[in-house]
């Protein structure tokens, strides 16, 4: 069944599409469930706000996290837009927490040399800006949501595309003709045995960019959060990264510190080496542990992570709290440039699906939100000025109308083999044994489902990408290569080649 609509499609809800929706007149959003999962976010929002702080040393924090990789162009447009995306979102009603003044309260994270973090609600940033979005768009009538849709595969004619092929609620198969077409669907971090991601976070738009032919980029770089809470849950628990921002500290199963021995910063060294830091503890069964004991009146001002240890037995005032790293952000995916634009035209990239160089090597905390609001607000600009009602003939992946919906959701054999041979650390060997096994394997069983296609295509392409890395930098460690490389100090674009197979659509 064809719909043709007038309006842009911005497939996903979190931050990022619905500051693009929120920035266009009219718009139709797609979400799989309730609204996105920006709402699972602790950490805060980083804005050059206080008086000691502007958004170019905001900019060299960022490129000094990056390893090198960071766009300098990108990151200067990502923290000059900071205050001004903050205020939308307060006047909105988004309602941050503030000192005893009356002003923003900011706290500090690793990485910033300054005071910059906002927070709503101590530790619920994410929930209080998913709030305030998701009460924009509901209240506009030409924004129409369709909840419980789900995109299967992009429409195309020729280089351009044109639409959607998506699954209702009912699980019919609609092909959805757009104007313009926007991914906002987030990153892969459901393909790791650890994650602090939602279910569904497997990469589904990236993969439809790389069916389609468009240009990808970084694909080898995943950050895995140091501190999620090794209780057996999953996904895993985030602790925020502002416990260590207001002294938290990193024990052993001794009581003695060790990130002191690993960098000058300790607790609030880049994300990528306190990570590894607590891998190797936990490889050499020494145990890693976050102490947090010391911090005043955390049950109110870290209420979520309060309420996570508490389910799980445990009081953050008097115990010891289990740690592990788990894969949480992607800096990987599809190439876009500052205003959203992929290598397809009528296609627009944005939040963490999109590749900008923004985030380089390695995210500096906190600017993941800010990434939504600012190059979401850029992309609304965009897309509205280049509006191009698709005129067909048109095409789309066998694969949207063959394989069915069901199963393959928790790809439990994938998520083991990427957090054992293609997570934190690395080597040739081990990204070697992983494609053998997904390629003889797992790939046949895979492509009996969308999501375990979506499974098999993102985790090859991100073995392929570890691969050709040879060197450490980031997000992206190789055991065999632990030194920084000079030659390979740039950036990785990747076109894809494999045909799919297409059918004509209407």
């Amino acid at each position: 069944m064809i719909r043709r609509l007038d309006t842009p499609l911005v497939v996903g809800s979190g931050v990022a599409g619905l500051s693009v929706a929120t920035g266009l007149a009219a718009a139709n959003v797609i979400t799989r469930g309730p609204m996105g999962s920006t709402g699972w976010a602790q950490g805060g929002i980083a804005v050059a706000w206080g008086g000691d702080d502007d958004p170019d040393l905001h900019a060299a924090d960022t490129l000094a996290v990056s390893a090198g990789l960071g766009v300098s162009e990108a990151v200067a447009l990502l923290t000059e837009g900071g205050p001004a995306a903050l205020r939308r979102l307060i006047e909105m009603g988004a309602d941050f927490d503030r000192d005893d003044r009356g002003d923003l309260a900011l706290g500090r994270e690793a990485g910033h040399r300054r005071r910059r973090i906002v927070h709503a609600h101590g530790d619920a940033t994410g929930a209080e800006v998913l709030r305030a979005l998701t009460e924009a768009v509901t209240v506009r009538p030409q924004i129409e949501v369709l909840e419980g849709w789900r995109a299967l595969d992009l429409i195309t004619e020729g280089r351009r595309v044109a639409g959607v092929v998506a699954a209702d609620p009912a699980g019919e198969r609609v092909e959805l003709i757009a104007p313009a077409v926007v991914l906002a669907t987030g990153g892969i971090g459901r393909l790791y045995l650890r994650t602090t991601n939602p279910a569904g976070v497997t990469g589904e738009g990236l993969a439809m960019a790389a069916r389609s032919g468009a240009r990808l980029a970084d694909l080898e770089f995943v950050q895995f959060h140091p501190t999620a809470l090794l209780t057996g849950v999953d996904p895993m628990p985030l602790l925020t990264e502002a416990l260590r921002g207001e002294g938290a500290v990193l024990v052993d199963g001794e009581g003695r510190r060790f990130m002191v021995q690993h960098h000058p910063d300790a607790e609030l060294a880049p994300r990528d080496v306190v990570a590894r830091a607590i891998w190797w503890q936990l490889d050499r069964h020494l145990g890693a542990f976050l102490d947090a004991r010391h911090i005043h009146a955390l049950p109110t001002r870290f209420p979520t992570v309060f309420a996570i240890c508490q389910a799980a037995g445990l009081d953050p005032r008097t115990d010891l709290l289990p740690v592990s790293p788990a894969a949480h952000y992607y800096m990987g995916g599809v190439d876009a440039d500052a205003d959203g634009r992929t290598s397809l035209e009528g296609l627009w990239a944005v939040g963490e699906v999109a590749s900008t160089g923004v985030h380089g090597a390695n995210r500096l905390a906190s600017n993941s939100l800010l990434e939504g609001l600012v190059f979401g607000a850029r992309v609304a600009t965009d897309v509205a000025a280049h509006l191009t009602p698709p005129k067909g003939p048109w095409v789309a992946p066998v694969g949207a109308f063959d394989l069915p919906l069901e199963g393959g959701e928790e790809i439990p054999e994938v998520r083991q083999l990427m957090w054992e041979r293609v997570g934190l650390v690395r080597t040739g060997a081990g990204i070697y044994e992983a494609e053998r096994r997904l390629l003889t394997d797992l790939w046949d069983v895979l492509h009996t489902s969308i999501a375990g296609r979506v499974a098999a295509e993102v985790a090859g392409l991100v073995m392929a990408a570890a691969m050709r890395r040879t060197e450490s930098r980031g997000g992206h460690y190789r055991a065999d290569y632990p030194d920084l490389d000079p030659l390979q100090e740039q950036r990785v674009l990747v076109e894809p080649t494999r045909a799919v197979p297409s059918r004509q659509v209407g």
